[in-house]
């Protein structure tokens, strides 16, 4: 019988997700005057990403962590055939939090990096030129890692389909799939999203910046000061 695996807003964070990061790919490649949309993209992605960690513990049933990550004797089982269930599984779920783990070392160097040009991230006057030249070559080294985990991810969806013929996809798209009736997703209300929507938000606008004191202006010499 169909069964609710995914709930709406488990589905709009992935989706956007996909969107968004391939915005940040785009608009770093770019570079120049697509690099402050390279900035504001990536303060969407740590929104998503604060969304996605606070929904692993309030929302549905397979949004939460304690749902999926499971220890090595479920992975045993997974790959002996003997594991039965619905949303992430054992494996997969290591896939998920490896992909949420660089993405979110990733999100969190670009607050403080820059290009060398004319961008800088919106936290990267709070630290020394040096430190913030090491996170910036942090940030950038994380790109390809970042599409090797993407396009594994990929890989894996395209196995499922054609080799075990389960489509991730679709129940992705509308939050139904086959299962047992007591497998169905249950929580993850109103209130939970609003509470998790909230945090996000917060957390977006600690790190846009727009809270730290302006930037002192640079001093004057005097024997330097036009004669007006």
């Amino acid at each position: 019988m169909r069964i609710r695996v995914w709930d709406l807003p488990t589905r709009l964070f992935h989706w956007l997700l996909v969107a968004a990061v391939a915005g940040a790919f785009v608009t770093a490649k770019l570079g120049g005057n697509a690099m402050p949309w390279h900035g504001r993209i990536g303060l969407f992605i740590v929104g998503l990403l604060v969304f996605r960690l606070v929904w692993g513990f309030v929302g549905s049933t397979h949004a939460r962590f304690a749902s999926f990550v499971r220890g090595p004797a479920a992975i045993r089982d997974y790959l002996a055939g003997r594991w039965q269930g619905v949303g992430h599984n054992p494996l997969g779920a290591l896939s998920v939090l490896a992909l949420l783990g660089v993405l979110v070392i990733q999100a969190a160097t670009g607050l403080f990096s820059h290009d060398d040009i004319a961008f800088s991230g919106p936290l990267a006057r709070l630290l020394e030129s040096d430190c913030v030249s090491d996170l910036s070559s942090v940030h950038r080294s994380l790109e390809p890692v970042l599409i090797v985990f993407v396009v594994l991810h990929i890989a894996a969806i395209a196995f499922y389909a054609r080799v075990k013929k389960h489509d991730l996809v679709v129940p992705m798209i509308t939050g139904w799939t086959e299962g047992d009736e007591s497998q169905s997703a249950q929580g993850g209300g109103a209130l939970a999203f609003i509470a998790a929507l909230a945090i996000a938000i917060a957390a977006v606008i600690a790190v846009s910046g727009v809270l730290l004191p302006e930037p002192p202006l640079p001093e004057v010499n005097p024997a330097n000061a036009p004669d007006w």
